[in-house]
């Protein structure tokens, strides 16, 4: 199972990239993770951030492939401890498709993004940067793959 994080936003600095990549090089080729920046909507002094947000969206559905599952990361999705990450995952990899989480910009997802998610999931009620988002997705993976094969990682 491959699963694609496109999330929205900018070029993200060497120590994100190199706490994902910590867990990302953890994980078997049969559960990978890749992450593809999807630029930001034209935002400046009087930015139309309808239009913004449509055009995210754009870019966004022009990298999703058609046969994915989709989940939408969004403040009001529902939260998973990390033994009911394991369980969705292992009810992904059941399903044999590849996985897709969306991130949206700094105004969230367009909501017809929202609205063809096969799930929402919220990582917090918080509001969280992009680049710890980055990398705790990248951590929960890894600790939800640990349970899901008896790894001790998680205790």
């Amino acid at each position: 199972m491959k699963i694609r994080l496109l999330a929205v936003g900018n070029k993200m600095p060497g120590w994100v990239e190199e706490g994902v990549e910590t867990y990302r090089k953890r994980l078997p080729r049969d559960f990978t993770l890749e992450i593809e920046e999807i630029p930001l909507g034209q935002r400046g002094k009087n930015a139309d951030i309808v239009k913004a947000r449509a055009q995210e969206a754009q870019r966004i559905r022009d990298k999703l492939r058609g046969d994915e599952y989709i989940v939408a990361l969004e403040v009001k999705g529902k939260t998973w401890s990390t033994e009911q990450l394991a369980s969705e995952a292992d009810a992904w990899r059941m399903l044999g498709k590849d996985i897709v989480l969306l991130v949206g910009g700094p105004d969230g997802l367009e909501p017809s993004l929202s609205a063809m998610a096969d799930k929402a999931w919220s990582l917090s009620p918080l509001t969280l940067p992009h680049p710890l988002v980055r990398i705790m997705l990248a951590e929960q993976l890894y600790r939800a793959w640990t349970l899901l094969v008896g790894h001790p990682y998680h205790r």
